[in-house]
């Protein structure tokens, strides 16, 4: 649609018409001005004020079909709203269009600038959006309080448990299941809103039920301890397209809305059994090495996240050592497994624990295995 004077243009007249024969677009354009002419006085004159630019280009759409015409006629104006209405009532006064007899009604008028003012809104949202992800991490922070502030109001509640969920949660073909409410922010203030927040290790019976029904499901945890406790429980009970988790030791709250899209945009698929079992035969096969190099060596190995080797200790340093250490996934030593060293591994979330030989162990953790030289090399 051409419009009267770019930039200026404040109103759109559309109306339909009827025509009991075959006409063409020149045969429409010739009834309005024709049969508008001189109604109104110099200053309406349609002609004029397409010369003057107070009216754009006329826009005919039409179509035949079983002997008559119909279409559409757009008509763009930088007029009053007055004079707008005067020129809608005018079409509706046209009878004939070329030799036939024609009937036309007023659709609508839209006023272009409410629209413009619309799609400005919307755009300036986007950018204030992009300009979120964008801040830098000092700014981030003085600003996070505020920012969470202006997203509350896209936190809805889900379910009979009343859970924190963005708008898009029940719409969306995908879901994410994080931790609790204030990682439900964190990925509303990255853009996301098919989030859902389980709010606990034990899984709402609601979660379950939407994971059901969406093509994709993402979970979304913390890189520590309670993070892992979590993904067991929801891989018990729903079907897990893609596991993401924060940096070690960090949480989903704690990072930036490029961190949480970057990491979502490396997604991995949950591990099966059998990935589970062929790693923790290699990591097995590692550790056989070393206990054979540790042998009345008096020394410990300790293990990070990645089964990489992190230090090489004095067996009589290693219950100090490890309280001060962090992401320890495993540690093998040429000493006796205590409660002491039991107890410390469990608090780190450890997984292996290998000594020379293993006392009475009266409280052993479920997710900590625990060997002896000898059991590891039966």
């Amino acid at each position: 649609m051409e419009q009267a004077q770019p930039g200026s243009t404040k109103y759109a007249i559309y109306a339909r018409f009827e025509v009991d024969g075959i006409v063409e677009k020149p045969d429409v354009v010739g009834a309005i001005f024709g049969q508008t002419e001189g109604l109104f006085g110099p200053e309406l004159e349609l002609r004029e004020l397409q010369k003057t630019g107070r009216i754009g280009r006329i826009e005919i759409q039409l179509s035949t079909k079983q002997d008559k015409t119909q279409g559409k006629i757009i008509i763009p104006t930088s007029l009053d709203r007055a004079s707008v209405a005067l020129i809608a009532a005018a079409l509706e006064s046209i009878e004939r269009i070329g030799p036939c007899n024609a009937r036309v009604v007023l659709e609508k008028i839209e006023d272009l600038r409410e629209m413009k003012r619309k799609r400005i809104i919307e755009r300036s949202r986007e950018i204030l959006k992009k300009w979120d992800m964008e801040l830098a991490s000092d700014t981030e922070k003085l600003l996070k309080k505020l920012l969470e502030e202006s997203r509350e109001y896209e936190v809805v509640k889900y379910g009979p448990e009343g859970l924190p969920a963005g708008p898009d949660v029940k719409s969306s073909d995908s879901l994410i299941i994080v931790e609790g409410r204030a990682d439900v922010l964190a990925l509303l203030r990255a853009g996301i809103k098919n989030v859902i927040a389980i709010e606990g290790v034990k899984i709402p019976e609601s979660v379950i039920k939407l994971a059901k029904t969406k093509k994709e499901v993402i979970v979304f945890l913390d890189g520590d301890r309670g993070g892992d406790l979590i993904l067991k429980e929801l891989m018990q009970t729903i079907p897990i397209t893609y596991v993401v988790r924060a940096p070690p030791n960090m949480e989903v709250e704690d990072l930036t809305p490029k961190e949480i899209l970057e990491l979502l945009d490396k997604a991995k698929k949950p591990p099966t059994e059998s990935t589970e079992l062929t790693e923790f035969n290699m990591h097995m096969d590692r550790v056989k090495k070393v206990v054979e190099e540790l042998k009345n060596s008096l020394e410990a190995v300790i293990f990070d996240g990645n089964m990489e080797v992190v230090a090489r200790i004095p067996v009589s340093n290693l219950a100090e050592e490890l309280k001060n250490m962090e992401g320890v996934k495993a540690v093998v030593f040429d000493g006796v497994v205590t409660q002491r060293i039991v107890d410390i591994a469990s608090e780190k979330g450890m997984s292996l624990l290998v000594g020379c030989r293993v006392s009475d162990i009266a409280k052993k953790p479920k997710d900590l295995k625990i060997m002896s030289f000898e059991e590891l090399e039966k």
